[in-house]
């Protein structure tokens, strides 16, 4: 039985004849219309019915009969071909993404100011990038040689840490680094300390790999070493602000810690989120510089120049970095050539240090005014460095309910109970000053100093 169908063109449609013919059989075949063993028109008689060229009926049956919608059969004729109709698959929404409000002051943490305007520096680095030529093959997995090269040569300048471009991994940021030393080093089930209130994103990257996260205290120098037990495989710290209540750890404090990792074997994972803005003193050396070969330290630009990069590095011994290197190879996981690219020009430049020195001053007078402005109503922690203070507040106060009440007067704050895990400790807010322009940021403290009072 042939079966003929009311087949239409489009000539104004800009979609191929034959593309429109091949979609409308097709579409019949799934319905029903028409079903397995229907013989279709010849091509003569397709091409005369709807009043295309031959050519154009012979194409929408080559493709369906690539796809395998009809089957030919010799001397017979062209033929619907047995295909079970296929259910159409239930529709789920997607939840979607919580989109920032456009008319939100930004108080969190962790964002550096980004001004509108491009500046020479950064314009500087993207112009030498389009001028070079891309690798012609896939890059190294342990980053671009000479970039390492100068990174060994900047960590070594400004962070005291001895090492060559054998010691680096450039990394998507901070948590993709610690995600590479998870999987790499270690197993699931494996214990690894992070301090409470902490960064939860490492937590999260640490229970995602199967490891189990033991909760550490934290006192107003940092990470309280002799909470460590000797059962640990690793342990996640910042030792030069402690994040978020900013403590830096002393230097018998770092000893007492590299002198634990030597006698048990862990591993000591530093997170040097943002260690280029100290106001109080010079930035503090890293805790690599007095072990590199237990210790893995996490450099990241999104402090200096944006979180969107998705760019930083990883400084730790050559058997930890060939195990790394090994791992990204297996993966095909590293940062685009684009982007390392422009980074290794911003520091030839000198453009990376400059943008430091010129963000600190910057970030020194907005802490000053934050400080000034929030002080009466708590006691202000962590502010020698980074690019936040935290506000501890008296103990009857919710930190979350008033980070809800800010956010329904327009500012977005980050309450420390979000930083929390299991062990408790006094209310408070986490206070980003970086972001904002210099008008909004008071606009956003003077919200606050409201509520507060």
């Amino acid at each position: 039985m042939r079966t003929s169908l009311p087949l239409v063109v489009d000539r104004t449609a800009g979609i191929p004849l034959h593309l429109q013919l091949a979609e409308q059989v097709r579409a019949a075949i799934r319905d029903g219309r028409i079903q397995a063993g229907h013989r279709l028109p010849s091509t003569r008689d397709l091409s005369r019915e709807v009043e295309v060229s031959r050519a154009v009926a012979q194409a929408a049956y080559d493709q369906l009969h690539a796809e395998g919608w009809i089957t030919g059969r010799t001397g017979s004729g062209t033929y619907v071909a047995d295909v079970v109709p296929l259910p159409p698959a239930a529709v789920q929404r997607a939840r979607p993404r919580q989109e920032p409000e456009p008319d939100l002051l930004t108080l969190r943490p962790g964002i550096p100011f980004i001004a509108r305007t491009p500046d020479p520096g950064w314009r500087r680095a993207w112009r030498e990038v389009s001028a070079q030529t891309p690798p012609r093959g896939y890059a190294d997995p342990a980053g671009l040689p000479a970039l390492r090269a100068a990174l060994a040569e900047h960590v070594g300048r400004v962070r005291g840490i001895a090492c060559g471009p054998e010691n680096l991994v450039i990394t998507n940021g901070t948590v993709h680094g610690l995600r590479l030393q998870l999987a790499t080093t270690l197993a699931a089930g494996d214990l690894i300390a992070m301090e409470d209130p902490g960064y939860v994103n490492a937590a999260k990257a640490a229970r995602s790999h199967g490891l189990e996260v033991v909760d550490v205290p934290v006192d107003a120098d940092g990470l309280r070493v002799d909470s460590l037990g000797d059962d640990l495989a690793a342990v996640y710290v910042t030792p030069s602000h402690q994040y978020p209540l900013g403590g830096r750890l002393p230097v018998a404090r770092r000893n007492e810690l590299i002198r634990w990792a030597r006698r048990t074997g862990a591993t000591l994972i530093e997170d040097d989120y943002d260690s280029e803005f100290r106001y109080d003193v010079a930035p503090l050396p890293a805790l690599a510089q007095l072990d590199l070969d237990r210790v893995v330290h996490l450099g990241t630009l999104s402090k200096m120049l944006s979180p969107s990069l998705r760019l930083g590095w990883m400084v730790a011994s050559t058997a930890v970095v060939d195990r790394i290197a090994d791992h990204r190879e297996d993966a095909s996981d590293w940062p685009a050539w684009p982007m390392q690219a422009a980074l290794l020009a911003m520091l030839r430049d000198g453009y990376l240090d400059q943008l430091v020195r010129r963000s600190s001053r910057l970030y020194a007078e907005r802490r000053n005014l934050t400080c000034r402005l929030l002080a009466p109503y708590g006691e202000v922690v962590g502010q020698d460095a980074g690019l936040h203070i935290t506000l501890l507040l008296p103990d009857h106060v919710d930190d979350q309910v008033l980070a809800a009440k800010a956010r329904a007067a327009g500012v977005a704050v980050a309450p420390l109970a979000d930083y929390r895990r299991s062990i408790p400790g006094p209310p408070g807010l986490v206070i980003g000053y970086a972001t904002p322009s210099d008008e909004d940021l008071v606009t956003a403290l003077e919200i606050l100093a409201g509520l507060l009072s």
